[in-house]
């Protein structure tokens, strides 16, 4: 089919006549038209025809120059001529580049695999999971065990992730024999593609679990224990290997991944692996001193208020922090800041010794006002 002789010498046909297109058609109706015959003598769809496959032979050779401009252009000058020197075609680069993408779209309609390059798919992991783990401000700190609940696709328990109906089996595949692949092997190609029928599973399953619908896997409510190491922080993030979805074909499950939320805590604050407590004196306590008792996440302690004590001092209490989620130790310190409480109400006996006091040091009782706008006064000139 792909030569026909004059005079006892082999004339190959117009490579557009081949085709069935005119000279001036574009690459979408080359195309569409190679489809069209490829699937129509393809070796698989005629089997035992040695005429159908010639005429695939003489299509592939003739969409091969066709589709590729530089030598469409040297075909449509030179004609056959145009690749006669070196002694036949040249299945280079230029061909991989168009002519493979063409194949692959073309037997991935031919064998119901939608275009899937590549090899079997028997086994797949499963999907990884992400859960927000809400913890206190102590749970985080200490380190705490916790029982969630979660949502995931697991084993059917019913076919044991086999996806058959119980009492029953799955059959190797007919049309790739348990490869899960098809393989085209044609002269100066070759080409394998997921099997259409089993999914590249190499199995069909006749009679279905009719639990899973032959899926072999379940939406499921799955209980864990979560172990929070001590000194974790909102956005911590802990990973359990194997706790996320369940993979498909017999493949791996996928990871679980634990996003801690730490609430906050009504009187300490999280300063790196420091916890920070404001402890408020009065105005009394700090001028004269005082020992006040501070709560620490390892119960109370005292801490002793040296007198003249100003607003924002700190005193640590070393290693009642948080250890280091990372290494187990390295645990930081209590940061206890003193903030000096002004009285907000006066009576007029303490309204008296106060102005007394002032008066004693030397000190106006309303100095501010007088004092900013001499200053402003002495600014502008």
């Amino acid at each position: 089919m792909g030569a026909f002789r004059v005079f006892g010498v082999d004339v190959k046909r117009d490579y557009y006549e081949v085709l069935g297109v005119s000279r001036g058609v574009g690459d979408d109706e080359l195309k569409k038209a190679f489809r069209k015959l490829a699937l129509q003598y393809h070796p698989d769809r005629n089997p035992g025809d040695r005429e159908a496959e010639e005429r695939f032979k003489e299509l592939n050779e003739a969409y091969q120059v066709l589709c590729d401009a530089e030598r469409r252009a040297a075909y449509d000058r030179f004609g056959h001529a145009a690749f006669e020197q070196g002694g036949g075609f040249d299945f280079g680069a230029g061909f991989a580049a168009g002519f493979d993408d063409m194949l692959n779209d073309l037997f991935g309609d031919f064998f119901g695999t939608g275009g899937r390059r590549g090899g079997r798919t028997r086994a797949r992991r499963g999907q990884d999971m992400q859960y927000r783990l809400d913890l206190t401000f102590e749970e985080a700190a200490r380190g705490a065990e916790k029982q969630i609940e979660i949502p995931r696709m697991s084993p059917c328990a019913t076919c044991g992730g086999q996806g058959a109906k119980p009492g029953t089996k799955a059959k190797t595949c007919g049309q790739c024999r348990g490869s899960g692949q098809i393989r085209f092997q044609q002269g100066f190609f070759s080409i394998a593609k997921t099997c259409g029928a089993c999914n590249g599973q190499g199995q069909v399953i006749a009679n279905p679990c009719p639990d899973c619908s032959g899926g072999g896997v379940q939406r499921t409510q799955h209980t864990l224990s979560v172990k929070v190491p001590a000194g974790v922080d909102t956005g911590s993030r802990l990973k359990l290997r194997g706790e996320g979805e369940a993979g498909a074909g017999g493949g791996p499950a996928g990871d679980l991944y634990i996003l801690c939320q730490v609430a906050e805590h009504p009187i300490f604050q999280r300063d790196g692996n420091d916890v920070v407590c404001d402890v408020p004196v009065s105005f009394a306590q700090a001028a004269l001193g005082t020992e006040v008792e501070v709560p620490t996440l390892n119960g109370a302690r005292k801490v002793k208020v040296p007198a003249g004590t100003q607003g924002g001092a700190a005193f640590r209490l070393r290693g009642l922090g948080v250890p280091d989620p990372a290494s187990g130790y390295d645990v930081g310190d209590q940061v206890v800041r003193i903030i000096v409480e002004t009285p907000r109400k006066l009576s007029p006996k303490q309204r008296e010794l106060l102005e007394e006091f002032a008066k004693i040091s030397g000190e106006e009782v309303h100095p501010l006002s007088k004092s900013f706008f001499e200053k402003v006064k002495s600014l502008l000139g």
